[in-house]
Order: C-alpha cells, then structure tokens, then sequence
C-alpha cells in the first residue's frame, strides 16, 4: 500500500499514471516504425493503433486471465518479443502485444499490475470460465438397453 491513497471516506483513490510505454516494431532490425502503442496504466492496458485515424481501446487489468510471451527466431536476433493476452473483456478477448523491445519487463510489470488489480478489486479468475453450462448431455441421455 505504499502507492495508494485514501479520501476523506476512507475509499481508495486510484491514479490513472502512466507505469509502462511500449511501441509495436518492425521485425526487421527492430525500428520502430507502425502506429501502435502499448500504454500500461495502474489499473489498465490501452492499446493505441492508427495514424490518420486513431483507435483506442482499453481492457481492465482483473479482466486479463493469462499472459503468455513468444519470441520468434527473427525476434530473437533483434531483441524483440510478443506478449499474448487472454481475458473475459468483451472488446479484447484475446490479443498480442507485438514486437516491442522490453518485452520480459512489461510482461512481469502487467503480471504485477494484473495480480493487485485483482487484489483490490476482490475478484478471481475462474479457471472453467464457460466449462460445465453446455446442454449436450448426450451420453448420459443414453438408454441402457441399447448397450447391452
């Protein structure tokens, strides 16, 4: 708690700063030259794409449920990394944080981020998220005269 603050109800304010920036780049040689930036906030990721037209979109941190990080053989050689992303957000279930150059330090900082996300905002993931609801209870509608 060394980075929170509370108001005069007691409630804790959350500051909206800026922890982590990262630009997507280019494979080759790594330069930096796409459109797309990767801004990690105290509570959330935003994702920036577009020159002429911007889009921007953001994904709550306790909604990410794993984080996973694939280098590929050319971005080994250019010190590069793809940081993949599953959550329950309905705009971003899944999606990759691709090709930026401090790839291992974004991804123990969101892990970070992600895990007093969850802290403060009381919730879990649910490891069979969507497992268990399906109707298809066909084998066990069986009759078991048939298997005889």
């Amino acid at each position: 708690m060394e980075d929170e603050e509370l108001n005069t109800d007691g409630e804790q304010i959350i500051e909206d700063s800026v922890v982590l920036k990262e630009r997507k780049r280019i494979t080759f040689f790594g330069l930096p030259f796409s459109f797309t930036k990767y801004v990690l906030k105290s509570n959330k990721l935003v994702v920036r794409t577009g020159f002429f037209t911007t889009t921007e979109d953001e994904i709550l941190l306790y909604r990410i449920m794993d984080t996973s990080l694939r280098r590929t053989f050319w971005q080994k050689i250019f010190g590069l990394g793809t940081i993949r992303v599953v959550s329950s957000d309905k705009s971003l279930p899944d999606f990759e944080i691709k090709n930026i150059r401090h790839y291992r330090n974004f991804k123990d900082e969101l892990s970070d981020r992600i895990d007093k996300e969850r802290v403060r905002m009381r919730t879990r993931t649910n490891e069979m998220v969507g497992f268990g609801n399906d109707d298809d209870d066909d084998d066990d509608s069986s009759d078991d005269s048939d298997n005889f």
